[in-house]
């Protein structure tokens, strides 16, 4: 059963995972590309390690974003920004949403497929084994570790036009949609 969110802000619980998600991509994004330069070493094993965990941290928080988003509508966007934005701005901002949301999955799985393949157990925070998600294979390993990087640019290259339309709506346009999203007044 869904409900819709009546309120012009989202709920409490959704701003909080979006904001622990944005914070958690960003990181992840850049703890891994950092370390895939970095030479064999202990920080370089320990950096592919934090990275494995917050991939699955990320799946995890994806999970719980997508059922609560089920269960719990986002509010709709208010009349006077739905008459001023064209329709393909209507569109692209439902197809990038819908871009982000399966790219959530699409990445960490790729990655967990990855580090499944090359051997590499993901031990979630070195306390709990996760089962292999597909069978050891070093060349499967090589096929996947471009798809993996690919889906994170895919995803960071949508987070950053989703960044940059929010931006634009509360500066340029200054319809205040920020306030939804708990920033500043709706």
């Amino acid at each position: 059963m869904t409900s819709r969110n009546t309120s012009p802000r989202y709920h409490g619980l959704s701003i909080l995972l979006h904001w622990l998600l944005a914070i958690a991509l960003v990181s992840i994004f850049v703890v891994g590309n950092y370390m895939a330069d970095l030479p064999f070493s202990p920080t370089r094993l320990k950096l592919y390690n934090w990275h494995k965990w917050a991939g699955v941290t990320i799946l995890a928080l994806s999970v719980l974003r997508l059922l609560w988003r089920l269960a719990k509508r986002p509010p709709a966007l208010p009349t006077r920004i739905q008459a001023a934005m064209p329709g393909w701005q209507t569109t692209v901002f439902h197809a990038t949403h819908h871009l982000m949301y399966l790219l959530f999955f699409a990445v960490p799985l790729t990655g967990w497929a990855y580090s499944s393949a090359a051997g590499f157990q993901i031990v979630w925070f070195g306390v709990l084994p996760l089962p292999d998600f597909v069978p050891v294979d070093k060349a499967l390993a090589e096929l996947i570790k471009p798809v993996h990087a690919f889906t994170a640019f895919a995803l960071a290259a949508l987070v950053l036009a989703h960044v940059g339309a929010a931006l634009k709506h509360q500066f340029i346009d200054r319809d205040r949609l920020l306030g939804r999203m708990g920033i500043g007044p709706v």
